[in-house]
């Protein structure tokens, strides 16, 4: 099944890149929705019909049930997570990128002379941990097929591990508290459908339960789209652009510039599966994670920095995503 039969309301806008080039028709009508969907969700919060109090409730059922569903759906019988190494190697390459992210980032903060450790750490968690999930998955969906969604699942637990252990220790928090964090729902959804998988599971499940996961599946993407719109509202006001411009500019200079290029020849020269060499290229592409900004309120980092780096990388990854997306499957042979 493509992606565009899994969200047949992507089929819909098909008819509005007619008059693209096929490639960049395609990877504009992946990235537009997404953006679209975010927009929604602003207006949602300034006019009052998604209030901050309906956010945990929501943010529950997207990450206890939503999320995990859309795993199990995407993973089961999934051919592409039978074969060992795509299971293995994606959790290292999401580990190992953000490290490398958070290691450049820096180099790069000590570089542009930022001198307080808070926000040096801060620039550095911002440049590493690239948006993983509410992004990407519906690109992925929308550009590839199934079983590079499966992967990209696998691949996001590296992902984040290290957020929980490396991220965590960089801002000076206590990097074992995140080991509690990283034992989620999703994570769990992800080793019990690999188990499943691996073991032919897909014909033991029940019908219903299966047609059930992928009802609730394609709740998870527009849902969890919509509420980061919400919350990205909640910190525009906090962004002060004037006031932190060089925060910006290193932000955007590093994320959507310098290492894009890193996970582009990654992709290339990395002997791995095509389905992880698609991921590399997709992770590569994205902006600075919203979640980053809770991170450096709870665990000790600047978070006006990270609002600036979010909302900066955010706004101007609309222009880059395809910009990079485009280059890296031409680059790559893909």
């Amino acid at each position: 099944m493509s992606g565009y039969e899994a969200f047949p309301f992507f089929n819909m806008l098909a008819a509005f890149s007619f008059n693209l080039p096929d490639e960049t028709g395609k990877v504009l009508l992946a990235v537009l929705p997404v953006f679209c969907i975010a927009m929604i969700g602003i207006f949602m919060r300034k006019v009052n019909w998604l209030t901050e109090q309906a956010d945990q409730s929501l943010l529950k059922i997207t990450i206890n049930v939503l999320s995990p569903a859309l795993i199990f759906d995407s993973i089961l019988n999934n051919d592409a997570l039978k074969q060992f190494s795509n299971v293995i190697i994606p959790p290292l390459v999401g580990f190992g990128t953000v490290a490398m992210g958070i290691g450049v980032g820096w180099i790069f903060a000590r570089f542009a002379k930022f001198q307080d450790r808070k926000t040096i750490a801060t620039v550095a968690v911002c440049a590493g941990i690239y948006n993983w999930g509410y992004i990407p998955v519906p690109l992925v969906t929308t550009l590839f097929d199934r079983e590079t969604l499966g992967v990209l699942f696998v691949h996001n637990v590296g992902v984040e591990l290290c957020f929980w252990t490396l991220a965590v220790g960089i801002l000076g928090g206590k990097s074992g508290r995140g080991w509690k964090q990283f034992i989620n729902p999703p994570v769990i959804a992800i080793i019990l459908s690999l188990t499943l998988n691996a073991f032919g599971g897909h014909d033991i499940v029940p019908t219903f339960i299966l047609i059930s996961a992928k009802m609730l599946g394609q709740c998870a993407i527009p849902l969890g789209i919509i509420l980061v719109g919400a919350m990205t509202a909640d910190h525009l006001k906090e962004f002060h652009s004037s006031a932190g411009y060089k925060t910006i500019v290193v932000s955007c200079i590093l994320r959507l510039g310098i290492l894009p290029i890193f996970f582009l020849l990654l992709a290339k020269y990395l002997p791995c599966s095509l389905e992880l060499k698609r991921v590399i290229i997709i992770q590569g592409a994205m902006p600075t994670a919203t979640f980053t900004v809770i991170l450096a309120r709870h665990y000790g980092g600047d978070a006006s920095t990270a609002v600036r780096a979010v909302i900066a990388t955010s706004a101007l990854s609309l222009i880059t995503i395809p910009l990079w997306i485009r280059a890296g499957l031409k680059f790559v042979g893909l």
